[in-house]
């Protein structure tokens, strides 16, 4: 039985490593395209977004494939990490001169904003199950992106000032700066997110979510997935671990709001950056990964987006193909029969390696 155990341990452990050695080979290759010339303005502008897109997937399946609980109003926790992180950046320029140092700040205080915002959703929101979790859930995200749009906020000599109305509401000295502009957004915010700061939070995401899976708190939160009466009977906390997961998974949407907002020049909090489309995006990322699979949500994450721009030149055919690409993948890693085809496999390699081990 220890044996087994051991075995088992050491299966998670090179599992684990071998999603930390696929960033950093991604990360390899694409410096050496960089270094080389061979990688086109496109891609380079698409570096940035692809961490992005991998951490929110990651983020989301911790959420949907370790927790149970379909959310769709995890693009709202982005938007709220963005749009701190930016306000901050943007009011602390005169006050924090050093822009690393700010920048780290802006992390800290988005990732730190969404977090709340997940804990205090996450009370009323996790007493429900199923299609009621994911219609509350979107809910928020449509509230908190209409909310954004309508918010005026600007900083003069006497403090931060706001509005729902419009600008001239705000009641500013001359010497005044409007922040927040309503529907227009913040404008001006330092690019100072590098695919390099991209990777590394990749690796934190991945370093969090994976420990805590590991953990004793992981595994309760599994049991509740695979049996709540049975996990509850036994004297496990329901709602405090269920808050724990939905906690750390919005909190890491937020800091891939952090890492979106300082990458473009206009934040603007639209549909298809914070809204529905970009909830059900995050959600066929990790679909197509694998639920619960968080090297399958990083793969699925990074090829769906870099895919329409490969065939951009393909304008006739590119969504056809994407739309087969879509498909085949989502038989491949969903597919019973293909499960199925895939752990044979596996376990005939296994067994493979133990012959020659034997052998030896």
């Amino acid at each position: 039985m220890e044996a087994k155990l051991k075995s088992y341990k050491r299966k998670l452990f090179r599992g684990d490593l071998i999603n930390y050695l696929i960033v950093l080979a991604f990360y390899a290759v694409m410096q050496i395209l960089l270094t080389t010339g061979n990688l086109s303005s496109l891609m380079k502008g698409i570096l940035v977004p692809l961490c992005t897109y991998a951490i929110l997937a990651v983020a989301l399946n911790l959420c949907v494939g370790i927790l149970g609980e379909l959310s769709l109003g995890h693009a709202g926790f982005m938007c709220v990490g963005a749009f701190s992180s930016a306000f901050f950046t943007n009011v602390a320029k005169s006050a924090i001169p050093n822009s690393g140092l700010r920048f780290f700040l802006a992390f800290l205080i988005g990732t730190a904003v969404a977090a709340v915002f997940g804990f205090l959703i996450g009370i009323p929101v996790l007493r429900l199950n199923g299609d009621y979790l994911a219609i509350v859930t979107l809910a928020f995200g449509e509230i908190i992106k209409n909310i954004i749009n309508a918010l005026y906020v600007g900083v003069d000599g006497n403090g931060i000032h706001a509005s729902l109305q419009n600008a001239g509401k705000l009641n500013m000295s001359a010497d005044g700066n409007i922040i927040i502009n309503g529907a227009q957004g913040i404008s001006g915010t330092p690019k100072q997110s590098t695919f390099t700061i991209g990777i590394l939070l990749l690796l934190l995401t991945l370093f969090i979510v994976q420990n805590l899976i590991r953990s004793r708190t992981g595994r309760a939160v599994m049991a509740i997935r695979d049996n709540r009466i049975a996990a509850e009977s036994i004297g496990i906390k329901i709602t405090h671990y269920k808050l724990l997961a939905f906690t750390v998974s919005a909190a890491l949407c937020g800091m891939a709001g952090v890492l979106y907002a300082h990458n473009i020049a206009s934040l603007a909090a639209t549909t298809n950056r914070f809204g529905y489309n970009m909830s059900i995006t995050i959600l066929v990322f990790v679909v197509l990964g694998g639920i619960g699979n968080m090297r399958g949500s990083m793969i699925a994450a990074v090829v769906l987006t870099m895919l329409p721009e490969l065939l951009r030149g393909l304008s006739d055919y590119r969504m056809l193909i994407y739309s087969i690409v879509l498909i085949v993948m989502m038989i491949l890693t969903s597919g019973p029969k293909m499960v199925a085809r895939r752990e044979r496999f596996m376990e005939k390699l296994r067994g493979n390696r133990k012959k020659k081990k034997e052998a030896v």
